[in-house]
């Protein structure tokens, strides 16, 4: 969780340069690649100072390059082709303390899916996607440690900030958090399955239970 915040944030802070924000804006506003004199012509600077700008936002992941002769011409004479940027499909969003929204629109829309295909009812399917999700989680991080140990490193990972001692894990951070102020009945019950499916998936001796308190997250994990 920790390198994949601080390539989210270093590619979100590469915008915090006014030009290269601008040039941002005008390549994603574009229903084609551009090249780099366009751009530089569309925010008024030098074409050496948009390619600067162009070429570090692809090395922060938010622009594509191709290549292409935009002539149209092929064979000898037909030049070199030129260097095009467009908007990458990477996404970004970076949220302090961490939310996972996306996670639980995957779970509940997965779960959706699976009621209206096998007919079983919503509530039990959330409860299913959510522990097939918490085990596929277990299978990320390396082993090694006690059951403790292991818990907090996937907790950890997906934004639920662990506090281990030598007989739980109480989670600082719920990374449902506006969602479970919402809808606590659903949000709840399917983080505890997905916390669930995560000591299952590690085969841990512990114990995910509801204890909602003030600045923590509804679930702790007993050992």
């Amino acid at each position: 969780m920790g390198e994949e915040l601080a390539e989210q944030a270093a590619g979100v802070g590469a915008l915090a340069e006014p030009t290269r924000r601008a040039l941002y804006l005008y390549v994603a506003a574009q229903p084609d690649a551009v090249g780099r004199e366009q751009a530089a012509d569309s925010v008024g600077v030098p074409a050496h100072t948009a390619k600067f700008h162009l070429d570090r936002l692809v090395h922060e992941g938010l622009l594509d390059v191709e290549y292409r002769r935009l002539t149209g011409r092929s064979g000898p004479g037909a030049g070199r082709p030129a260097k095009l940027y467009r908007r990458s499909d990477r996404e970004f969003s970076v949220s302090l303390p961490a939310r996972r929204y996306d996670l639980a629109g995957e779970i509940l829309a997965a779960a959706v899916h699976r009621s209206m295909r096998d007919g079983t009812p919503v509530a039990e399917a959330v409860r299913e996607v959510a522990r097939e999700t918490g085990r596929q989680m277990a299978g990320e991080v390396a082993t090694g440690g006690d059951d403790l140990e292991r818990a907090s490193r996937v907790l950890a990972r997906h934004g639920y900030e662990p506090r281990a001692s030598t007989r739980e894990i109480c989670l600082a951070n719920c990374p449902f958090d506006r969602l479970a102020t919402q809808h606590a009945e659903l949000v709840c019950g399917m983080n505890l399955d997905l916390i669930g499916g995560v000591v299952g998936g590690l085969g841990a001796h512990l114990t995910p239970e509801l204890a909602p308190r003030p600045g923590f997250c509804c679930v702790r994990v007993r050992g």
